[in-house]
């Protein structure tokens, strides 16, 4: 049960997402953890045992731990909006920071003040300094530019090089507080700002795949479209010539109207075979350009595709079959598990052909109902007296292999269709 839990808390928040989502999760999830990393080695841990057991020191050290843990759940609350506001997603209001803003300065006087009461010492109170303006920097890098948050911070700078020329009065420690001042705010700018920065690049790469993906459906509507109108124009034209032509010679009772309304069952009836013809795929069979898509389209997803093979001398209605075989597993790789490598091969020996494409990264045997998916193609394939298998092999692989006899026995349905739309 409880192994059961986690694997469908894993399915549905990390194997569901999409590969920039995961980054994404990533990102968020890193930079949460990287704020408590920095609250418990910079201020927890020296505070707790540096702070001088006196009632004093003891109240403002435990309040300034307290701060320091609220500071970093404001963060982890505000990080996901932030960034979401860094992508253009969202806007996060401005009195949502304010709780933020509070603790912040609560985070920098209480260091200060634990000093002045010498109460720490003074190296142990920058390191909270330091923490308090990392944990606050790594979600205001975020939300302003960068030349406001130059600004703000040179101001910072001085006011707290100021504040710590009164609390440790040596020139080293305003030095090292405005060191501090300068790594927060490269954190700021290299974890939180270049992560979220990549991260807007990731979406926009995500976005022009599916774009792309979007444009290649409408060049095929377009293309089926055109195939189309090639096929029915021509014909439907000569129909309505020829009925119209029936239509006068049947007013004027001459028999010839009979033979050409002959005529337009037929073009009818060739009309509806070379539709069905397109329909089904097999009017332009090219399994080289199956093959050639389906690698740019998996390369294009980030899966490494390797074809060996060449399908020059197979006939056409093998090569209609095995371009289905390509077109559906190649949308299985990219719709099933996680696929990094795939590998298509064609072989023609014995006086067959069969085509085989394996990838990783599966985790098992996507199906589909009668006319879809991998039932579809054993249909298909067994119209040409043809076979499929698909399951997983050795290394955590999937593999699908299809074969096909390049001379079936017999005529099928599909040869017959075939040698009467193909001159």
């Amino acid at each position: 049960m409880v192994l059961g839990g986690i694997r469908g808390w894993q399915r549905r928040n990390w194997r569901d997402r999409s590969k920039a989502e995961r980054v994404e999760l990533q990102s968020v999830i890193t930079w949460c953890v990287t704020i408590w990393v920095f609250e418990l080695t910079w201020l927890a841990l020296p505070v707790a045992d540096g702070v001088r057991h006196r009632p004093v020191p003891l109240v403002l050290g435990g309040l300034l731990l307290v701060v320091g843990a609220l500071q970093c759940l404001a963060a982890n609350r505000l990080a996901r909006p932030a960034l979401d506001q860094y992508l253009g997603r969202g806007a996060l209001p401005a009195r949502a920071l304010r709780p933020s803003l509070v603790l912040l300065v609560l985070a920098l006087v209480l260091p200060m003040a634990l000093a002045l009461v010498g109460g720490i010492a003074p190296w142990t109170a920058r390191l909270a300094v330091g923490a308090a303006l990392l944990t606050f920097g790594l979600l205001y890098g975020l939300l302003v530019t960068v030349p406001v948050l130059l600004r703000r911070s040179a101001l910072l700078a001085a006011v707290l090089m100021a504040a710590s020329a009164l609390a440790f009065r040596t020139a080293l420690d305003v030095l090292m507080t405005g060191l501090l001042v300068v790594f927060a705010l490269a954190m700021s700018l290299l974890a939180a700002r270049c992560g979220a920065w990549t991260l807007s690049v990731l979406w926009e790469a995500e976005r022009a795949r599916e774009t792309e993906a979007r444009l290649a459906v409408a060049e095929e509507r377009l293309r089926f479209g055109r195939d189309l109108h090639d096929v029915l124009g021509r014909n439907l034209a000569v129909i309505a010539l020829k009925a119209e032509l029936a239509v006068q010679l049947g007013r004027r009772g001459r028999p010839e109207a009979v033979d050409q309304m002959v005529e337009v069952q037929r073009l009818a009836q060739e009309s509806q075979r070379e539709v069905r013809a397109v329909v089904r795929g097999y009017r332009e069979a090219d399994l080289a350009a199956e093959l050639a898509g389906a690698q740019g389209v998996l390369e294009a997803a980030g899966i490494d595709c390797a074809i060996t093979g060449s399908a020059t001398g197979l006939p056409v209605p093998v090569q209609s079959a095995l371009g289905w075989v390509v077109r559906e597993a190649a949308t299985n790789v990219l719709r099933h598990g996680d696929a990094r490598t795939c590998a298509i091969a064609l072989r023609t020996e014995d006086g067959g052909a069969e085509l085989s494409v394996e990838n990783d990264g599966a985790p098992g045997s996507p199906g589909g109902g009668p006319g879809s998916g991998l039932a579809g193609l054993r249909e298909r394939l067994a119209e040409l007296g043809g076979t499929l298998r698909a399951g997983p092999v050795d290394g955590g692989r999937f593999r699908l292999t299809a074969e096909v006899p390049l001379r079936p026995a017999g005529t099928t349905e599909t040869a017959r269709a075939l040698s009467e739309v193909t001159p």
